[in-house]
């Protein structure tokens, strides 16, 4: 059994292997080889130990934590929306999970608890940015997400598009059943 909670110190080894073994799996072809190649679990880990170490006030982050083995399988990260598009206050800032678990709700389980905490602050609306070519960008317009904006980011010294998705009314994503039928 999986189990959907905020994010404690002690994860953050788990965090740091989720981010690079995700971001080796989904963006081959959208981000350079050596970039991805020199991405590193031990400096990842030590970045989000120190956002975890710095309290409640920080961002919200919460994990998909696997009762076997895996240890951590997943997690997303929001808050204060940064781009400031007109008429969405919260934003989700990542959301990333292994390969091997993608497909079995966790996603929407993740994005129900960060609609949920970005509720708790006060925004009602949100939006999250992802990478156009990103293959899994299907999942956000597939939570209802609408289209609101594209731009170029520099990422790994290559320029990137990227669109953004909103929600109008997050608390939609708090009502997520985690494992829809297949259409």
């Amino acid at each position: 059994m999986t189990v959907i909670r905020r994010a404690r110190p002690a994860d953050a080894a788990g965090i740091g292997r989720v981010y690079v073994e995700s971001w080796r799996t989904t963006y081959p072809g959208l981000i350079p080889d050596d970039y991805l190649v020199g991405l590193s679990a031990e400096v990842l880990t030590a970045r989000w130990h120190r956002q975890l170490v710095s309290g409640p006030d920080g961002d919200g982050v919460f994990v998909a934590v696997d009762g076997g083995s895996r240890g951590v399988v997943g997690f997303v990260t929001c808050g204060a929306q940064r781009s400031r598009l007109a008429g969405y206050e919260g934003e989700v800032y990542t959301l990333y999970l292994l390969d091997e678990v993608q497909g079995r709700g966790l996603g929407r389980r993740l994005m129900a608890a960060a609609a949920a905490e970005l509720l708790g602050r006060g925004f009602a609306s949100g939006l999250v940015w992802v990478l156009r070519d990103n293959p899994a960008r299907w999942f956000y317009e597939r939570l209802g997400g609408e289209r609101l904006a594209e731009q170029t980011i520099c990422l790994a010294h290559e320029l990137l598009p990227e669109v953004a998705y909103g929600w109008r009314h997050l608390s939609q994503l708090t009502r997520l059943p985690a494992n829809p039928p297949l259409e």
